[in-house]
């Protein structure tokens, strides 16, 4: 479960999504560029609602980007970075979810494992910026469709090999 954020805690993760889409935007606009982001923003997007290992560690990220936001709006400006946004939530996780969120997880290793250097750093930035988007009320309820998309993937798969008719 995520910290919460403050407004500017939320602005670095905007600041971090924008550093990602301007090149995309700029340039060719291919789908294929944005698939290290994307990848890497849904693994953010789900580890907020992981308990174990993922979800500390998307509750690091969202507590670094509060702070880090905090500190350079004080320091520019002279003003703190407001309270804390409302936290949100995009609902749980079944046990067959929860196994698809690992398979995720593995993907995105396996990819930045191989990815280039510009490729990591748009995965890591995807990450960064699921963790801090998920972890406000209003992103959390829109995107609230991700995890049941997991968990109905997981049904899936345990019908499948289970031999229960699917159709």
């Amino acid at each position: 479960m995520t910290t919460g954020i403050t407004l500017a805690g939320l602005a670095v993760g905007l600041l971090v999504a924008w550093a990602n889409f301007r090149p995309w935007w700029k340039g060719g606009r291919a789908p294929k560029d944005l698939l290290p982001f994307t990848e890497g923003f849904v693994l953010g997007a789900m580890s907020t609602v992981c308990a174990g290992l993922l979800g500390w560690a998307a509750s690091g990220l969202a507590g670094g980007a509060t702070t880090g936001g905090d500190k350079v709006t004080v320091g520019l400006t002279g003003a703190d970075g407001g309270t804390p946004i409302p936290r949100g939530s995009m609902g749980t996780l079944t046990s067959e979810g929860a196994v698809m969120v690992v398979l995720l997880t593995a993907g995105v290793a396996l990819a930045w494992k191989v990815a280039p250097k510009q490729d990591k750093r748009r995965i890591f930035g995807g990450v960064f910026v699921g963790v801090v988007l998920c972890a406000t009320a209003g992103i959390a309820s829109a995107l609230d469709w991700l995890p049941e998309t997991f968990n109905i993937a997981g049904d899936y798969v345990r019908n499948a090999v289970s031999g229960v008719d699917i159709l």
